[in-house]
């Protein structure tokens, strides 16, 4: 599934998943700059790009059957650091509360067509934790960019190779 044009290795944007949902672009800003953002568009969400050694953390959604950055919606007086070490744990069972803001990403949703804005976190570890199965995902993986994941979504493949480990 992971389909998206590459230039030396990094995404050409716009990245566009299969059910119609766009990345449109990936600002960089200091997380004191989130109160900055356009108010028009909402900033929905937080997703973690986990890096240990040269692979990233992608966990599989049973409901959506593919292969994706942890992460998920920011809950009311959340914030989108504490959502995104939050839905970490969650899903994956990392825990980590060393991240960097990398970037904000905003896309498209399908198929209303609305603009969201996403928190997108970088991290790393040492010594992973082993993955438990729980409600939302039933496996978890360390991708290697250069490598195809089946069913991994073009846009979070795109958003790995983007904030890619320092």
């Amino acid at each position: 599934m992971e389909d998206c044009a590459l230039v030396n290795d990094v995404p050409v944007l716009p990245v566009k998943n299969a059910d119609g949902s766009v990345l449109v672009s990936l600002e960089r800003l200091a997380e004191e700059d989130l109160v900055r953002l356009d108010p028009s568009v909402p900033l929905t969400a937080s997703l973690v790009v986990l890096w240990h050694g040269g692979t990233c953390l992608m966990v599989f959604n049973r409901f959506r059957q593919l292969w994706e950055l942890p992460g998920g919606m920011i809950d009311p007086g959340e914030t989108p650091r504490e959502a995104a070490v939050r839905e970490l744990e969650e899903e994956s069972g990392q825990r980590t509360h060393d991240l960097d803001l990398a970037g904000v990403a905003r896309v498209t949703c399908a198929p209303d067509d609305r603009s969201e804005f996403l928190a997108v976190y970088r991290g790393r570890v040492d010594t992973p934790l082993p993955f438990v199965p729980n409600a939302e995902m039933s496996g978890a993986t360390w991708w290697h960019p250069a490598t195809e994941l089946p069913d991994l979504t073009p846009i979070d493949a795109a958003l790995a190779r983007l904030c890619p480990a320092e």
